[in-house]
């Protein structure tokens, strides 16, 4: 049975993907760090069906953390064969009202976080011959995004980093990909203007937003897949082509 390691797992999209991939038979280790009740909520109603997850805090954005968080899941499983690297803030604002502490809160938490629970992962990995990494960047992160810069430069930093890690660890028979997805109903999208949703909506070619079921099929198919490395993969119902 493999074991998967989720970062930002209480919420939204990783909360999707944590659950529907513990029902799904694998080993789940759910990372959150300041949504505990969440998170514990998580683990409560799946025991209820009959299914086990492990929960673990931690703050991504910070090595000591993720060395813990890795050690964790270690000590629970020996093993992680699947790191989705998810934790991820947004905000809203011109640019030239980023505070530097805005700045460095999103660079650290979006793609420090990566960088840090990638590199702790890899000796496992790299060890067994075999891993599987997916980065969930946003579709920001190859157009941009107005009004939400620091963001986008994070996300197009995780892009550029799956790409490159994707040729070192080829030989190690690791997988690096990039899920980027479209705008997506969940809590963080929640500080967009509904008529801006809406716009959004319309200018997509499918008509719809996206939900965060859509994205969990990505990243199982991205975890089952063995022919698939160094890829940006972007779900957003064709409003980036």
């Amino acid at each position: 049975m493999k074991t998967v390691l989720i970062t930002g797992g209480s919420r939204g999209i990783g909360k999707c993907i944590a659950e529907n991939l513990a029902r799904d038979g694998y080993n789940v280790v759910l990372n959150y760090n300041k949504s505990e009740k969440q998170a514990r909520q998580i683990q409560k109603d799946l025991k209820e069906q009959g299914i086990k997850i492990e929960i673990c805090k931690a703050d991504v954005s910070k090595r000591e953390d993720v060395k813990k968080l890795v050690k964790f899941t270690l000590n629970k499983f020996k093993n992680i064969d699947v790191l989705v690297n998810n934790a991820g803030i947004a905000k809203l604002q011109m640019f030239n009202d980023i505070t530097d502490e805005d700045w460095n809160e999103i660079i650290a938490t979006n793609l420090n976080s990566a960088f840090y629970c990638t590199q702790e992962t890899l000796p496992n990995m790299i060890h067994n011959k075999n891993g599987c990494i997916i980065n969930i960047s946003s579709m920001w992160g190859i157009v941009g995004a107005s009004c939400e810069v620091a963001y986008s430069v994070s996300k197009a930093g995780i892009n550029g980093m799956t790409k490159a890690l994707a040729k070192e660890l080829g030989l190690s028979n690791i997988r690096v990909n990039s899920v980027a997805p479209g705008v997506i109903d969940t809590e963080m999208n929640n500080n967009i203007d509904n008529a801006i949703k809406e716009e959004i909506k319309n200018e997509t070619p499918l008509n719809k937003i996206g939900k965060p079921i859509d994205i969990y099929r990505c990243v199982k198919w991205l975890i089952e897949d063995e022919f698939t490395t160094g890829q940006v993969i972007s779900p957003n119902g064709g409003y980036v082509i």
